[in-house]
């Protein structure tokens, strides 16, 4: 599924890889209760020192117990200490550096440590969930349903059972729980989850180390940014988790990760575990053509206009730089992803690889008449719906991208918190319903907006995105604000916009407590930014109900699509698409030719920061300190020789999500951190091509020596258990 439908769907279509012929070495996010019968075999091949049960066991000390989703599936991080001491990366730690950062203490640019446990810094809103057992309760979810079943029907039956699940796993317990599909919910699994709500800045690296290269090097090898920091897990005084309080402790754990300082050769058996969050690797070519021409074009389009805008406003101002550093790394992210995604769907022919495949699935069913009656129409139903809904998905990409989900334009999303209030305020809703409650969930939601918002760079965007939507979206899916344009305006987005930003409520925190003291929904009728929010909700809405009439259709099709995949290859061991839950990944070290006479190392030095380094680009600047450092060449005890390696590469598989999974050796030890692919592997979430896709990796041992030697936070070193 895209990277928008997820988003719409919720946990949506699982499957199989697309070749779907038995899989080659070290390709798949495996779900940790099947690697004893599908991979330990392979894995021990490769030098993995560990049993299976060492890696997942639900009835005593694992793996499992160690590697954390932080909020929810956004990143991974891995328990370092008996302290609750965690490492990630920094780009998953960047929105609470941004919030604890201002022009007169810039932490976004300096970098922050903690000298002692008071001074590190909490993070309201931000959690950390390990695993305590996954099940597979795939007969009692699918008991009662039948074929015969609509899509409905049939996504009413399973969330009635799996909230009973959910009930009896989590009565009388601090538990989570949370019931996933897998295989295009073919098989459902019971995740129950440990979830700490206290979780403190401790580390970040200052830009010039941790985003060394900035946008030019991200998706990129050769590389040479630390992307880490450090974080720490608080619990209340019996260990149990707690919101944030002064009374917490330190999280007290006996089993966390031992760190490395060993190091490693080319070739050497390396594994992640992390929290993947989506893969399509079965996708039919039209769902694939889909996605490049319009989920990406769109994106890629909207987002470089506002990129390019944001730009130019942080070059003018330190505030809005702080204000816009953590949005501008989101909407870039992405930007080259998208950029690099369609690059690698052209240049590997993936279309025409898919429409093989489908032709072999054919072929297949043609064979028995049984085939023909439970399979024969799967793959021209996907391919009509994808016809059938082409206008919409183009318009719900717009929508979701400038507006909503993704908000290049943030105002409007802003403004829709006042609509629960507004439909108090007419007299609908629950009696029970207390209008102070809507009030005070907008005066929370507001610090974090007004803090980090900034009106005439939002109004620009706003109006370079609004025009480009005229420009490319079917007029029959304009919001009402188009009307407004026209009729208002005479068609003059500028003074549309200049009216909103100087009048509304939501652009002015003034204005906005102002209005919380006495909220009559009068006002919010008059207000531009309300009404162009409700407007666009309201047509967003009018959209989905048409689009999922057909997504009904595409997800039936493709749920007996898959369970046809599966029967076709009897004899293939299958790994799941990602959704954020627990995956293993193995591999080892590997370098790679990326093209004629182009072959690239497996490491990186801090040589190659010294080589990189332009002091009038701000991307490339690199501190004083470090450089004396490097010029001593005074590694110890992180480094044998005269060399600090930077940066290395695995050939294993990972996705968004997988950012801050720690990267172990054969004995389980940490010997570096995820943060991100090669840009020759962009595609990867489509099609895995073992020659080319590579995992980039910050060592840990640079990590080690930035923290000791750079910082002089070596308390938090020994708080580790180093493995030389």
């Amino acid at each position: 599924m895209s990277y928008n439908c997820m988003i719409r769907k919720g946990i949506g279509i699982l499957g199989l890889f697309f070749i779907l012929l038995p899989l080659r070495a070290d390709e798949g996010m495996w779900l940790l209760p099947l690697i004893r019968e599908l991979n330990m075999d392979r894995m021990e091949q490769l030098g993995c020192e560990l049993t299976a049960k060492e890696i997942y066991n639900h009835d005593a000390a694992s793996l499992k117990d160690v590697i954390g989703s932080l909020d929810h599936g956004s990143c991974t991080a891995g328990l370092i200490s008996g302290e609750g001491l965690i490492l990630t990366n920094r780009h998953c730690g960047l929105d609470e550096i941004q919030s604890h950062s201002s022009p007169e203490r810039n932490y976004l640019l300096d970098g922050f440590w903690a000298m002692t446990k008071e001074e590190e810094l909490p993070n309201p809103g931000k959690t950390i969930s390990f695993v305590v057992s996954m099940e597979d309760v795939t007969d009692r979810v699918l008991g009662m349903v039948h074929h015969e079943m609509t899509e409905t029907e049939r996504d009413n039956e399973i969330e009635q059972v799996s909230e009973t699940i959910i009930k009896e796993a989590t009565d009388e317990t601090h538990y989570e729980a949370i019931v996933l599909p897998f295989y295009e919910g073919n098989i459902y699994y019971l995740v129950l989850l440990e979830t700490f709500r206290d979780v403190r800045l401790v580390a970040a690296p200052p830009e010039s180390i941790g985003r060394f290269g900035g946008d030019t090097d991200n998706w990129e090898w050769p590389r040479h940014n630390a992307d880490f920091c450090l974080m720490r897990i608080y619990s209340s005084p019996d260990g149990t988790p707690a919101e944030y309080s002064p009374d917490n402790i330190p999280y007290n754990s006996s089993t966390y990760l031992p760190v490395s300082t060993r190091g490693y050769s080319e070739n050497d058996f390396t594994m992640v575990m992390g929290y993947p969050g989506t893969t399509d690797r079965y996708l039919t070519s039209a769902r694939v053509r889909e996605i490049a021409e319009i989920e990406n074009v769109n994106r890629i389009r909207i987002r470089k206009s506002a990129i390019e805008l944001i730009e130019k406003d942080m070059l003018t101002s330190d505030r809005v730089r702080i204000q816009y550093t953590a949005k501008h790394s989101h909407l870039s992210n992405y930007y080259k992803y998208s950029i690099g995604q369609n690059r690698g769907i052209y240049l590997l022919n993936v279309v025409e690889r898919r429409k093989a495949q489908e032709e072999e699935f054919r072929y297949w069913i043609s064979e028995i008449p049984e085939r023909i009656e439970k399979y024969g129409d799967v793959i021209e139903e996907m391919d009509e719906v994808i016809r059938e809904r082409k206008e919409m998905e183009n318009a719900l990409s717009y929508i979701e991208e400038v507006f909503l989900l993704h908000k290049a334009v943030e105002i409007y999303d802003f403004a829709l918190t006042a609509i629960p209030l507004y439909f108090n305020r007419l007299g609908f809703g629950n009696d029970e319903d207390e209008p102070e409650e809507y009030i005070n969930e907008m005066r929370e939601t507001s610090v974090n907006f007004f803090r980090d918002f900034n009106p005439s760079t939002d109004r620009k965007i706003a109006s370079a995105l609004i025009n480009q939507y005229a420009m490319h979206v079917d007029p029959i899916y304009f919001p009402g604000i188009f009307s407004t344009i026209h009729k208002k305006y005479k068609s003059d987005i500028d003074r549309y916009l200049e009216h909103l930003y100087r009048k509304s409520v939501f652009t002015d925190r003034e204005r906005f407590d102002k209005f919380l003291q006495d909220p009559k929904h009068k006002i919010l009728i008059k207000d531009p930014a309300f009404l162009g929010a409700f407007a666009i909700y309201s047509t967003y809405f009018q959209i989905l109900a048409e689009y999922e009439i057909l997504e009904d259709r595409y997800f039936s099709a493709s749920r007996r699509y898959q369970e046809g995949l599966i029967e076709m290859y009897p004899d293939s061991s299958f790994y799941p698409d990602a959704n954020s839950s627990l995956r293993l990944s193995y591999g080892t070290i590997s370098g790679y030719k990326a093209r004629d006479a182009v072959r690239y190392d497996y490491y990186t030095t801090l040589s190659g920061v010294m080589e990189k380094e332009d002091p009038e680009n701000r991307d490339y600047t690199v501190p004083q300190l470090l450089k004396d450092l490097w010029r001593k060449k005074n590694y110890s005890p992180y480094s044998k020789d005269s060399l600090m390696r930077v940066c290395f590469l695995t050939n294993l598989d990972t996705s968004g999500g997988n950012s801050g999974s720690p990267v172990l050796n054969s004995r389980g030890e940490v010997i570096g951190l995820n943060f991100d692919g090669n840009w020759e592997s962009m595609s990867g979430d489509i099609i895995f091509e073992p020659y080319y896709q590579r995992s980039i990796c910050v060592d840990v041992r640079y990590i080690l020596f930035l923290i000791d030697h750079f910082a002089g936070a070596g308390h938090l070193i020994k708080e580790m258990d180093l493995h030389d």
